[in-house]
């Protein structure tokens, strides 16, 4: 799965239908394993190779490993590419149907899911809504959001720990989202490796919560600079909590000049007329 972060141990992916309540693995659970080593002087080598029954290398394998650990190799690999390429389709897929796709990224628990499903009660009536859920096992917060009515397909990743183009690719499928639709792709709950894949959206909007630290800007970087949006959530707990918004808000802009902020209380409603504001003219912005 990630050649990126090693985060997959070779278990399966799943897809659920939260209508039908059918799970379908997605591949991903052959004997071979992907490994990925940083030279000293920053090259990334990754190869295959494959375990017997008894989970041990193969002669081949180990032959490839002493070399990679014992010779400096020159092999500059895309590790990206196919996720890329998947990711294009699924752009274009978005574009033919007027699709509005949106990747909704932050830590665990910064609040995803309750501005998901706040958006999601407030716009009913206005937008058309449709979720793909990922999340690296339950189906928890997917069955929260289809409490409100809006339909949900959840993705489990396993051990991985962000989705990928493929997995959202099959996602759509299996959610089959009409024409001049919002389909909000909730990724897994990481501030790292989700700024790596692109996954066919129109925007990132990072979510960043007043209880986690206003130093995160600068501390995950890529993923703010990766972001169109980002929204400040939970502000109703300022009282509560040590964190200067000034300052994570100048952080923000110090790695992302142009990133747009919102700040959101999705308890309290404070702030969130500015979000839809946004929300609706990036969808009629499609016609």
């Amino acid at each position: 799965m990630c050649l990126t972060c090693g985060c997959s141990d070779g278990a399966e992916s799943t897809i659920t239908n939260l209508e039908t309540g059918t799970a379908v693995a997605m591949g991903g659970g052959d004997r071979e394993h992907h490994h990925t080593h940083t030279l000293p002087d920053g090259t990334v080598i990754t190869h295959t190779h494959a375990h017997d029954n008894y989970g041990t290398h193969s002669h081949e394998a180990s032959q490839i490993h002493a070399q990679v650990h014992s010779t400096t190799i020159s092999l500059e690999q895309d590790i990206l590419a196919k996720n890329n390429l998947i990711a294009a389709q699924n752009r274009g897929w978005f574009k033919g149907r007027n699709i509005l796709a949106l990747n909704l990224v932050s830590s665990p628990g910064a609040g995803k899911t309750t501005l998901l499903t706040r958006t999601i009660k407030d716009l009913k009536d206005k937008l058309p809504i449709y979720v793909i859920e990922g999340d690296q096992a339950t189906a928890n917060d997917a069955r929260k959001i289809q409490e409100t009515g809006c339909q949900v397909v959840q993705i489990n990743t396993g051990t991985g720990c962000h989705l990928e183009a493929a997995m959202v690719e099959k996602g759509c499928a299996e959610l089959n989202p009409p024409l001049n639709s919002v389909v909000m792709i909730e990724n897994v709950g990481n501030l790292v490796c989700p700024a790596l894949f692109d996954l066919g959206e129109r925007a990132k909007v990072v979510i960043l919560s007043v209880t986690e630290g206003e130093d995160k800007p600068i501390k995950y970087p890529h993923m703010f600079r990766a972001s169109d949006i980002m929204i400040l959530t939970k502000i109703d707990l300022l009282p509560y909590v040590q964190f200067d918004v000034e300052r994570c808000l100048e952080y923000a802009r110090t790695v992302n000049p142009q990133i747009r902020i919102f700040q959101v209380s999705a308890t309290t409603g404070v702030g969130l007329e500015s979000w839809y504001e946004w929300l609706i003219s990036q969808f009629e912005g499609l016609r």
